[in-house]
């Protein structure tokens, strides 16, 4: 008889199981209509994502708090949602019109609204990744307030610790703590956390804001207080889906807005017989890499373009960068702020109405007639489907547009090198699935050598969320015969969206060609590099202004 093998999974193999069910358990949830995350019904959200320990959530399966990952999370959630109880995701529904004022997070480009003391509405408009996004966000600050909770609870009476008490006194300080109040406050904090002083310390400021310089007490303390009242007082947080998110799902509701804005603005200037090139970017590589350096030469002489683009790129630098913008506003660029609910903004460049001769691409030339470019922001997750394929489609069912070119520039997680290092896929991997899509990719690496940026080539994942990566997924990824070089949220979502265009639908050219590029804006597989440690500052000036020049360069016919 055949002795029975004993087959284990590798933790590679539980991680992709894990977010499968993180995913199936989310869309079930959002079907269901409501749920309570510290019920049974979160129950498998938090078993999954325990069990996943995604890298930037750090220590969220170890009893001490995760000071960078509730950092990171509390930047992309709107200030206020660790008072509410109750927190409902909505679509656009009109709030916009009410007397509520929107909270947009630092981090996130979503609207929320603080309806009363216990209840938070946030605008789901971008997709089902956004709802993927918020609710793994969610399920980490709440277990985190359970880890709070027991350190601080000693009975299921409800009685607290001195650590607790002493917090709760400095919370309710209206006025900035000084120095002495400040530092007795984080060494009880630190109790509490199961952190060190310093620990707490070195990353308090970094929570606060000028209007609330103490707000890591107060965030800790209600996240604490609101789980404490789940076990004492049986007061359950809940999070409830309306109806009209959950009608509107799907239906690329806010993307076909988006998409008949910006052709109607094609015909009103003419536009739409012109050869089009799509470049999803930022809102101001494309401009400034035209624009700025014989703007600014006077102003920055001597000075290498690079130089100028860091200048541009400084938070406080907005006088010279009005100035490049209201020289290209003169010269074909029409810019389109978003009112669609998708939160991407537009520029159209009209490359007929530009001088060459006084731009940074004096050698551009054209066969018949002059190129259109459309500069859109960054998508997010899925979103990237919804808005390409709307853009791609007939404008009234029988103008086709003549998209020569869908150029995507965007930030990604890299496998192997660091921040600031440049990835050009020539595929993209579904993750969960296996999907893939591969394509000609128009760059290449060799076009970035010599730059003093390393540069790599191969298949990326596309991810369902950057904050469901965990180390042992990542290096199956990287290491397995896959040899995934990066991992972002948006890639096979865009190709998807070409391929059905230009090879069924027939809707775009079928030569159309595609350009895909990368900067690095963290290493997951490396400690103090994944994305809660930081942004980028300058380190992704030139890789973002390297990328958006090459894909000019092709456009331009200029080199």
């Amino acid at each position: 008889m055949k002795e029975t093998k004993n087959i284990s999974r590798s933790r590679a193999q539980e991680s992709s199981a894990a977010i499968e069910k993180l995913y199936i358990t989310m869309r079930h949830l959002f079907n269901r209509g409501f749920y309570k995350p510290m019920g049974i019904s979160g129950e498998t959200l938090r078993e999954a994502l325990l069990a996943l320990r995604p890298e930037i959530y750090g220590n969220i399966a170890e009893e001490k708090v995760e000071l960078n990952g509730l950092l990171y999370v509390i930047e992309r959630l709107p200030v206020g949602i660790e008072e509410c109880r109750f927190i409902n995701l909505t679509s656009d529904e009109g709030y916009s019109r009410s007397h509520f004022k929107a909270i947009v997070p630092p981090k996130r480009r979503r609207n929320c609204y603080r309806i009363d003391e216990e209840q938070m509405n946030v605008e789901i408009t971008r997709g089902r990744s956004d709802i993927y996004d918020i609710l793994t966000h969610l399920t980490f600050i709440f277990i985190e307030s359970h880890k709070i909770r027991n350190r601080v609870l000693l009975d299921d009476a409800g009685e607290v610790s001195r650590d607790w008490m002493k917090l709760e006194q400095a919370v309710a300080q209206t006025k900035k703590l000084p120095l002495i109040e400040k530092e007795k406050a984080i060494s009880h904090a630190a109790n509490i956390l199961g952190r060190t002083f310093e620990e707490v310390l070195n990353i308090y400021d970094a929570f606060g804001s000028e209007a609330a310089p103490d707000r890591f007490l107060h965030v800790i303390y209600w996240l604490g207080k609101l789980a404490i009242d789940e076990i004492v007082d049986n007061n359950k947080r809940t999070i409830t889906f309306s109806p009209i998110l959950r009608e509107r799902l799907g239906h690329h509701i806010h993307g076909e807005i988006w998409a008949t804005n910006i052709k109607e603005v094609l015909k009103e200037n003419g536009l739409l017989e012109r050869p089009i090139h799509v470049i999803s970017a930022n809102m101001h590589s494309v401009m400034n890499s035209i624009f700025a350096t014989t703007v600014l030469k006077t102003q920055f002489k001597d000075k290498a373009d690079f130089f100028i683009y860091e200048e541009l790129s400084k938070s406080g630098a907005h006088e010279v960068r009005n100035k490049v913008e209201e020289v290209a506003l003169k010269h074909g660029m029409i810019s389109i702020p978003d009112a669609s609910g998708t939160n991407i903004d537009v520029q159209i460049f009209d490359t007929a109405k530009i001088n060459w001769a006084k731009s940074s691409f004096p050698n551009a030339k054209f066969e018949g007639q002059e190129p259109v470019l459309i500069v859109m922001d960054y998508a997010f997750g899925e979103q990237a489907y919804e808005t390409i394929d709307e853009l791609l489609k007939p404008f009234k069912k029988n103008i086709l547009l003549n998209v020569e070119s869908v150029s995507i520039m965007g930030k990604a997680g890299i496998l192997e090198g660091g921040k600031g290092d440049i990835m050009i896929p020539n595929a993209h991997i579904n993750e969960g699935t296996a999907d893939n899509y591969c394509f000609e990719n128009e760059l290449s690496a060799e076009m970035f050598e010599d730059n003093d940026i390393a540069v790599f080539a191969g298949p990326m994942v596309t991810v369902l969320g950057t904050s469901l990566q965990n180390r042992d997924l990542l290096k199956f990824f990287h290491e397995s015969t896959w040899g995934v070089i990066g991992l972002e949220m948006e890639g096979s979502y865009y190709q998807k969206a070409i391929q059905s265009a230009s090879k069924i639908r027939k809707s775009v050219p079928q030569d159309i060609k595609v350009r895909y590029a990368y900067y690095a804006s963290d290493n997951p597989l490396e400690t103090g590099s994944t994305l809660a440690s930081g942004g980028l500052g300058t380190t992704g000036v030139k890789p973002t202004y390297l990328i958006t020049i090459k894909i000019l360069e092709q456009i331009f016919n200029s080199k």
